[in-house]
């Protein structure tokens, strides 16, 4: 690979030729010594002396294929402007073929996979398949994501250094601490400035993000799935085909976040309507179900601007407290005892959509099927894995636990109404073993979820499904080939919620996550915050209401529905436009915002998330149109007079016109804010 970064501009074939020629150095005594070409499926054979594309063997044999072209590459062009190449190519001798796959989009995201076939009579043992993407020497600095449950998408950086820096999942989903990103930069590249290489693998199961500096000077960033040992045994003429590694380069993390963004926004099963203000019942009510409480709160619902209600765990079999009926997807006698039926009737009657929470792939020992199946269970060895959360996986590799999940939830989607699935998946598969033999079943588990989800879309055309998993555990762009949603946190505290966002924002549009107003008192975190700072951190991505709304006071609901309708009438904006985060100079505030994408009209959001040491002065804008003229405004949606008792610069009284190149470089004085409080800024076309 020759080249991946900045546009290069039109180049016709002597220019590819000479662009080749120049990337050659000068060959010494070894070829190893010398990085002028990294290939996508780098081989030992091609004196690559890093992590190899390809690792397995044939007890102990064709351990170290070298793969030359069979034909010339096909390429292609889509009517939407997608440019694809396939290259099919071979080793004889060790009795392997390969389709290498890759693709650019128009908005300049690069995605690629491949395809191995044993066409040998012996059995092939697949370790890795990996792509590597080569990076500059300029890229000195790495980023990547780490976390925990209710504490997702921290961001981390360290230099380039040599070696590999690895970042392994060996959980059985996309994890809590996932990677997210890997990304190699200049030198303090920020959102805005800086060139920037990114990495990410679409896969919801195992997985490895590497950074790999040698002492040639090459440096790659690499992806591929974690297999265990015996995952992959290709027998004679069987395949094995990668998840797509997603790839794109920038100019700022802005620019990388934009490609991915447009890629999505592409894709034909894109959410194609404005995304509904959920109401979840979940950390409203928690397992304390009944038809009268239920409805009171859709009733409240529905008074504050909700368009869609989704009725979360307790719903099912025996389950009133988390140790038991998970895989019992049967509808509770005690607890609803005419069936969901009265419920989803209501909250039809009130004009919005019904939702339900389930948990597929998971089965608690206190349930009828696993005392009639235990054999569906994942167990390593012999032996049945650690309880986690009073439950454990149930294999989907089975074809039995397959149909016996997917015709229990079929029968739900034809039985009610139901628009919509919360698809949780609240325990590790890091001792996932096929029963009998217990060989490792993760990957086929993860295509069978894939399958399932494909299956019940099927069944119920427009079905949307959300990813959950702990909360922000299962968000890659293997399971968005599904889902259209995913939850970013079990956390909805608004002042964890700022940084979460933040950074999920930096892979996935803001319409594809879920963002909850919570109670005044976090659940997870204890603290206490105004309605204005949970309202304001909520608007920002599909908005939700996760909060017993019977507790609020009139004047509270009231300020609440003002805030759904300002996100309602902005929601074209928000979910549509440009993600923007401004680098200011005081990390104790933080700025971001939506930039529609003819540019006409913004939405920013400032941030005081501690106290600063000087102050936070000027607020620049980015992302307007420079020669263009804007009138900025200082909304107040809620009308609770948060504002009014504060101390106001003079221009946000009356608002004022800059050009778009003022704004983006002089800026505007800071509104004074308190610790854990925002504002909103409004851009529109001076008229």
């Amino acid at each position: 690979m020759r080249h991946w970064g900045v546009d290069l501009g039109e180049l016709d074939q002597d220019d590819l030729v000479a662009l080749t020629l120049a990337g050659r150095e000068a060959l010494g005594d070894s070829p190893f010594d010398v990085a002028d070409s990294v290939a996508l499926l780098p081989e030992h054979g091609r004196a690559w002396i890093g992590r190899p594309g390809v690792e397995g063997s044939r007890s102990g044999r064709d351990w170290s294929p070298a793969f030359r072209t069979t034909r010339s590459p096909e390429s292609a062009t889509a009517p939407e402007g997608t440019q694809r190449v396939v290259v099919h190519a071979a080793d004889p001798a060790a009795y392997l073929s390969l389709v290498l796959e890759v693709e650019l989009h128009p908005g300049g995201l690069l995605r690629s996979r491949s395809t191995l076939t044993n066409t040998g009579e012996e059995t092939y043992d697949v370790g890795a398949v990996r792509t590597a993407l080569p990076v500059p020497e300029r890229a000195t600095e790495l980023l990547d994501f780490t976390g925990r449950h209710t504490y997702e998408r921290i961001p981390q950086r360290q230099p380039f250094s040599a070696g590999v820096h690895s970042r392994e999942v060996r959980t059985g989903r996309t994890g809590l601490d996932a990677v997210h990103l890997l990304c190699a930069g200049e030198p303090g590249f920020g959102f805005r400035h800086g060139q920037v290489w990114a990495v990410h693998l679409g896969w919801s199961g195992n997985q490895q993000a590497y950074a790999e500096r040698l002492s040639n000077g090459a440096r790659v960033l690499g992806t591929g799935e974690a297999l265990e040992h015996g995952e992959v045994r290709l027998d004679a003429g069987e395949s094995m085909t990668t998840p797509w590694t997603y790839a794109a380069h920038g100019i700022g993390l802005d620019e990388v976040a934009g490609r991915f963004h447009a890629w999505l926004r592409s894709r034909p099963h894109a959410p194609s309507r404005p995304r509904p203000v959920t109401l979840n019942t979940w950390e409203a009510v928690y397992f304390e179900q009944s038809l009268e409480r239920l409805t009171a709160l859709a009733d409240l619902g529905a008074r504050v601007g909700a368009e869609r209600f989704v009725l979360d765990d307790g719903w099912f079999g025996g389950r009133r407290d988390d140790t038991t009926s998970l895989g019992d997807w049967v509808v509770s006698p005690d607890v609803w005892p005419q069936g969901l039926g009265p419920l989803v009737d209501h909250v039809h009657g009130l004009g919005m959509e019904f939702g339900l929470w389930v948990e597929p792939e998971m089965v608690s020992l206190d349930s009828d099927l696993a005392r009639a199946h235990p054999e569906w269970l994942f167990s390593a060895g012999g032996r049945r894995g650690l309880d986690s959360r009073q439950q454990q996986v149930l294999d989907l590799g089975h074809p039995g636990a397959y149909a016996h999940v997917r015709d229990q939830i079929v029968h739900l989607l034809r039985t009610y109404d139901i628009a919509y699935l919360k698809w949780d998946h609240n325990r590790y598969l890091n001792d996932a073993g096929h029963t009998p033999g217990g060989e490792p079943g993760v990957r086929a588990h993860t295509l069978a979820a894939y399958r399932l989800m494909d299956e019940l879309r099927a069944v119920r055309p427009g079905l949307e499904i959300e990813s959950c998993a702990g909360g922000g555990g299962r968000i890659d762009l293997g399971v968005l080939d599904r889902c259209v949603r995913v939850w970013a946190s079990d956390c909805i505290d608004p002042l964890e919620r700022q940084q979460i966002q933040r950074w999920t924002f930096a892979l996935l549009p803001p319409g594809w996550v879920g963002t909850h107003v919570g109670s005044p008192r976090s659940h997870t975190t204890g603290r206490r915050h105004d309605l204005s700072f949970r309202a304001q951190t909520a608007i920002w991505g599909h908005m939700g209401i996760e909060w017993d709304l019977t507790t609020a006071s009139e004047e509270e609901l009231d300020v609440l529905g003002r805030w759904v309708a300002f996100h309602r009438e902005h929601r074209d904006l928000l979910h549509g436009g440009t993600v923007v985060n401004g680098d200011h100079h005081d990390e104790d505030t933080w700025v971001h915002g939506v930039v529609a994408q003819d540019r006409s009209e913004a939405l920013y959001g400032v941030v005081s998330v501690r106290r600063p040491v000087s102050g936070p002065g000027r607020v620049r804008l980015p992302g307007l149109d420079p020669e263009r003229r804007y009138r900025v405004t200082v909304p107040d949606p809620g009308g609770d007079g948060v504002l009014e008792r504060r101390p106001m610069v003079p221009w946000a009284r009356t608002g004022v016109v800059l050009p778009g190149r003022v704004l983006a470089e002089v800026g505007l004085p800071m509104l004074p804010l308190h610790p854990e409080h925002t504002h909103l800024v409004h851009v529109g076309e001076a008229r």
